[in-house]
Formats: C-alpha cells, structure tokens, sequence
C-alpha cells in the first residue's frame, strides 16, 4: 500500500530589529600563537613583532574578540614538552575559553608530525579551527588535514635537515680541537673576554684541594662533609656536597688541559634525549685544550687509587673489603698469618671496655683458623710512632738512602714512550678521516687507534707510577727535614701522609712507609 507522503513548509518568522540584537551571534573568542626557536637579539624582536601583530590583528576584526595572544620565547618546536605557553593554550581550548587559534605558520606551530596532528585532531573534535597564514589552510576545511599531513612532513624534514646540519657542524669543530664547554658549573673554570677556558683562582684552590684530600686517604664523603663545614659551595652555589658531585670532579680530564667530547650524544631531534656514548658515535680526545688545574701525575695516581679502593681483595680466598677510611689506621693493618684486614672493634673482655683491632678473619668467620693476635688500640698506635720515631733518630743516614731512591726512580727507563705513540696516532687521525669523509672502509684504521691509545695509556701510568714514588720519597724527605725532634703524640693526618701498610705478627708490627723502607717494631 502506497503511502501518502504529506509536506507541511513552517515559514521563517519574520524579525524585528531588537529580536536581532538579542539573538545577535556572540563574538568568536580567537587567540594566537608565536614562537622563536633561539634566544638571540635578532629573534627576540621577532618575538616582540609576532605578539603586537596578532594583537592588533585580532583587535581590529569585529567580529571577534581576544582570547590572549600565547608565545613561547627561545623554545624548540620539535617537541611540545617544554612549550609552558603552548601547552596552556591547548589547556584553555579543553576548557571552552578559546572558539579559534591562529599561528603564523606550520613550522612555528611544530615541526613534529605526529604532535602536530594530534593537537589539530583534539582541537577539531571541540570544533576548534587552527588558522596557518602563511600555508593558507583552515584545518576545518575538508582539505585541511590532506593538506596539513603533507606540510608539517615537510617541516619535520626541514627540522631534521637542520639538526644534522648542527651535528656535522659541532663534529667539524671537535676533530679541529675546538671545544665547547658550559663554564657556568664547572668548578675552578670561567671564561675570558674570547670566551677561552681560564683558571678560576678561588674554585682552583678547592679542586688542588679535592684532589689532595683524596690521595691522603679521605672518603669521597669525608671530603664533601670538610667542604660544607668550611663553607664551600659547589659550582651551581649549593651548600650541600655530594660523593658523587666529588667523584665527577676526581674523574674529570679537564683538570688536566684536556677535553673528551662528546661524552652523550642525542638519540633523535625530535626527543631531544640525551645518552651516554658507549662507542655508538665517534669521541674526540683533545689534550692541551687549556690550562690545566692538576698536573697529569696527580690525576693519575687518583685514578689509580680510585681502582684500588674499588678493588681491595684480602685474604686466602681473595675477599673483597669496603674501603673505609673513618680511622688513619682502617684498610691498613693487615694480619701477617690469613692477608685479612683488622678492624677497629670496642671489647668487652669480662667486664673490662677496650678498643681493639681484630683480624676480621676472626670477627667474621666461625671457626677461623686464624691464631692472630688482637692488639689494643694504644698499643698498636704506640708501634707505629716508634716506627717514625726510629726513622728520625737517624734521619741523616736515612736521607741519603732517600736521594738514592729517588735516583734510581729517575733512572727507570720505560719501554713505551708516549712520543713514539702520538706521531702514529696523528697520522692515523688523518687517515682515519680522510676515510669516513670519502665513506670507505676505515674499521682496520679505528681498531689500530684503540690499539695505540691502550697502549699510550698504559705508559701514563707506568710514568704515574713512578712520579708517585718519586713524590712519596720526596714527602717523606721533606718530613724528615723540617721535623727537629721526635714526636711525643699519635698524629692521624700524619699516618695518612707517610704510611702505606701496617704488619701484625705474633710478637711484632712490620710498618711500611710510602717511601718504601720497611721497619719492625716489637710489641
């Protein structure tokens, strides 16, 4: 059965002139967006410029009313994280404050693709138009989001063109030398008026300081602790020291005129994150790059301190010990009978309180067969005082052993001399780049500049080996020279300046000092 379709037409109404003042469409709420990418004076009007264009531009429709006018200064577009203006105005759309954006271009908006369409993507689905000036495109049209796709790919391009553009840039000036350090938390440093790395007299003196403590025996927390009780701040001026803040400082090749750069490198353009180089690009070693705080001898030997602190093995099974170094004396008594350390422990031997030291053989293990003696404090600082009181009471005779020593130091001859090592390794540099540049093979080449620089370090520290002995005789000569008479108290600072190992045996102490002589005492 046919059905009869019927079509009522209800006519507009007709409308007066105050009916249209009352249903009058309200004012379109539009904002804008700027952003400049540097910091520099040029861009900085140009941000200026951007913010009174758009005020002036919206002000001047109607139709229209401002909605605030949001500008980020000096941030990149690639990534929205960091962009707090951006952002706000993203937050200020969610909340119904804002009917329409209007931004200069797609790259000032982003230049990552995906962030860009997924803020146009939320801002449509409020009904939100964004407006590009300079593309032409509503992205409320139906050709909007075609269009959009294919132009912030575009921009996307451009970024990543340009970020590798710096990257080669900034690898050009490495392999020419030419360094770029951030003095403004880089203790001991600052910059001159060509903007040159130069000694900073005040921070200078607390790295010498550093480095100083640490080779006398100090923890990393001991030393933190000493510069917060005598006011130090570190290079960001915080009050507050921290181990690691030290170890970074202990481990830091600048303080020697030279440079390792890039130490981290950036995973993409458009996160911006930050890693660890383990090898995945090349580094650059620039030595004599400025003018060095600690001579190259000292930094050596606080290496070398550091593996062993990190590596203290004791014992018949090769135990590895802590190092502490609360006590002058800790990690440095060790028991004649099991190679164990002694420990510093409080006694209670029926009724009666002492301080001992005791192999830890025998505090730890049950059963020990160790049979080593447990020696009181007093007794065993008394030892060691004999010992440096012996050495004084012939210091003449001991002097001239001491210039004897340090002779045949300066006599050793090194079989790997680093001259040698850096003219091979300088034609290999060239080499080496003469291949990348022309994108051949160059593994061979880098394989044998690992070899060689292995083997230069190696001669670094057989010569830092042999500077440290010289400089211990030569600490022990100048004790020994400007000490008159003997010394009637136990002196902790001193133990940590000229004592290297402390022997217990049954009825003796052996006492190794830094200059090498060994002496026994009775006990």
């Amino acid at each position: 059965m046919a059905l009869n379709r019927s079509v009522t037409v209800i006519p507009a109404r007709a409308r007066n002139r105050n009916n249209d003042k009352e249903e009058a469409k309200p004012k379109l709420r539009v904002a804008a967006y700027c952003r400049v990418s540097t910091d520099s004076e040029e861009q900085a009007s140009s941000y200026e410029v951007q913010v009174q264009h758009y005020t002036s531009y919206i002000e001047g429709n109607p139709e229209w009313e401002l909605a605030g006018i949001f500008a980020d200064d000096g941030i990149s577009g690639t990534n929205t994280k960091k962009r707090e203006e951006f952002n706000r105005m993203i937050e200020a759309c969610m909340e119904g404050k804002i009917d329409k954006i209007i931004t200069k271009s797609i790259s000032r908006f982003a230049r990552n693709t995906l962030d860009c369409l997924k803020y146009i993507r939320q801002l449509k689905d409020k009904s939100i138009p964004v407006f590009f000036e300079k593309e032409n495109i509503n992205t409320m049209d139906s050709k909007g989001e075609i269009m959009l796709t294919i132009m912030a790919s575009l921009a996307q391009q451009e970024s990543q063109s340009l970020s590798q553009n710096v990257k080669l840039g900034i690898q050009y000036r490495y392999q020419q030398g030419e360094i770029q350090i951030n003095h403004n938390r880089f203790l001991g440093y600052t910059k001159d008026e060509n903007k040159r790395l130069v000694i900073d007299p005040e921070g200078a003196g607390v790295v010498k300081r550093i480095f100083r403590e640490y080779l006398e025996g100090a923890s990393l927390l001991q030393i933190a602790r000493g510069l917060e009780a005598d006011g130090y701040l570190t290079a960001a001026n915080k009050t507050k020291w921290r181990p690691e803040t030290i170890k970074k400082i202990l481990q830091n090749e600048k303080y020697i005129g030279d440079a390792l750069l890039q130490k981290t490198y950036t995973i993409d353009f458009l996160s911006k994150k930050r890693v660890v180089n383990n090898g995945i690009v090349p580094q650059y070693y620039v030595e004599n790059s400025h003018e060095p705080i600690i001579p190259r001898e000292i930094f050596m030997q606080v290496q070398e301190e550091m593996v062993r602190r990190a590596n203290l093995y004791t014992g018949k099974n090769g135990k590895k010990r802590v190092y502490s170094s609360k006590y002058a004396l800790s990690s440095i008594v060790y028991c004649s009978e099991c190679g164990e350390i002694y420990r510093r422990v409080h006694w209670n031997n029926r009724g009666c309180r002492s301080i001992v030291w005791r192999c830890v053989s025998r505090l730890e293990e049950k059963g020990s067969d160790c049979t080593s003696q447990t020696v009181n404090e007093e007794v065993l600082k008394g030892a060691v005082l004999k010992a440096i009181n012996e050495i004084l009471a012939v210091k003449d005779n001991f002097l001239s052993t001491l210039k004897e020593n340090i002779a045949i130091v300066l006599n050793e001859e090194s079989d790997k001399t680093t001259k040698d090592i850096d003219e091979k390794l300088d034609k290999l540099q060239k080499e080496l780049l003469r291949l990348a540049n022309s994108k051949a093979d160059y593994e061979e080449v880098a394989d044998e500049i690992y070899r060689l620089r292995e083997l230069k370090q190696r001669a670094l520290v057989e010569n830092a080996e042999r500077e440290g002995k010289r400089q211990r005789i030569e600490e022990m000569t100048a004790f020994l020279n400007e000490q008159p008479c003997e010394i009637t108290e136990y002196d902790e600072q001193l133990v940590r300046r000229i004592i290297e190992k402390v022997t217990v045996d049954d009825d003796k102490v052996t006492v190794e000092f830094k200059s090498g002589v060994e002496l026994d005492v009775e006990i």
